[in-house]
């Protein structure tokens, strides 16, 4: 068990920007060209960051599961004793059960599936991959059935699928999962920053369908089940399921990718991507609050930006 006083030492590793979907929004759909990092990149970075005292280890992508050598990233992971090896996927190879049986017997302890929709329509027209929604559901039953307990979702919350967070929650519950985020789409680079308007909805939009969901974790008493990228001025009495206020005071995150290095991720989000304007200023949240995305402020002003008294 860790100290309340002392944060977990959190690396996330990015192997690579290539991905079996196409998700209509995808932060990294300008770098599917970049090539991957080599399997000794990999490792090399791994074995770096537990020499420096990382226990949390999360490899993300792109898509990590598409990789030949993912099973051996894995077990070399385990075999250095992170006390997380966490992964984020889409969960289409998971559908196959080797595949599944391998991943899980290699040491990975938690896992995190992308779900963007309640139903196959309406996910697989955001993944633009037909049979995404029925292979991501299969490979959910399939880990399960292996016994790995640390399971966990995201939701990317864009215009297409806010109408429809709450049935995205039902069916999250349903399949018997403690730990979801549902995180408001990021403009900062990629597809919402090349087509905002056609991605990024308004806050005032989405809050009060945000806030029916988070109500469902409430009434579930799901134990970790948050909105991520949101103003606090909108989430007046949800404040602990405001995933980056509870981020920070339990992680210090570093992110290792194949184009950059960011070694202070919460401090740089608030810095460069986030911005808090003259109508913050009043706020009693303020110091807590990480303000807006900035690419937002330019296409709808911070008129939505409303001090909390």
């Amino acid at each position: 068990m860790k100290s309340q006083n002392k944060k977990i030492n959190k690396i996330v590793i990015i192997t690579g920007y290539r991905c079996n979907n196409n998700c209509q929004f995808c932060l990294n759909i300008d770098k599917r060209d970049l090539a991957d990092k080599t399997t000794e990149q990999v490792m090399k970075e791994i074995a770096w960051a537990r020499n420096k005292g990382f226990t949390y280890l999360e490899l993300i992508g792109g898509e990590p599961t598409i990789r030949p050598d993912i099973v051996d990233l894995i077990k070399f992971a385990s075999q250095l004793k992170f006390e997380n090896i966490v992964m984020a996927t889409n969960g289409r190879l998971f559908a196959y059960k080797e595949f599944a049986k391998r991943i899980v017997q290699a040491g990975l302890t938690d896992l995190i599936f992308s779900i963007h929709g309640h139903n196959a329509d309406l996910h697989n027209s955001l993944t633009q991959s037909k049979g995404s929604f029925e292979q991501i559901i299969q490979g959910i039953k399939n880990v399960q059935a292996l016994g790995l307990e640390r399971l966990g979702t995201n939701t990317t919350i864009v215009k297409q699928n806010y109408l429809h967070l709450k049935k995205i929650g039902r069916l999250i519950i349903k399949l018997g999962f403690k730990n979801s985020e549902f995180i408001f789409v990021d403009p900062t680079y990629g597809a919402a920053k090349n087509n905002f308007l056609k991605f990024v909805p308004k806050i005032s939009k989405i809050a009060p369908y945000v806030r029916q969901c988070l109500e469902l974790g409430r009434k579930n008493k799901i134990p970790h089940w948050t909105v991520r990228y949101v103003p606090f001025c909108h989430f007046v009495g949800y404040e602990d399921q405001i995933s980056e206020f509870q981020e920070s005071k339990n992680f210090h995150t570093e992110h290792l990718a194949p184009d950059f290095m960011n070694l202070n991720v919460e401090n740089s989000r608030k810095q460069l991507a986030r911005v808090k304007t003259d109508r913050c200023n009043s706020c009693r949240a303020y110091n807590l609050c990480e303000g807006i995305w900035k690419d937002y402020i330019k296409y709808y002003s911070d008129q939505e930006l409303t001090p909390i008294n």
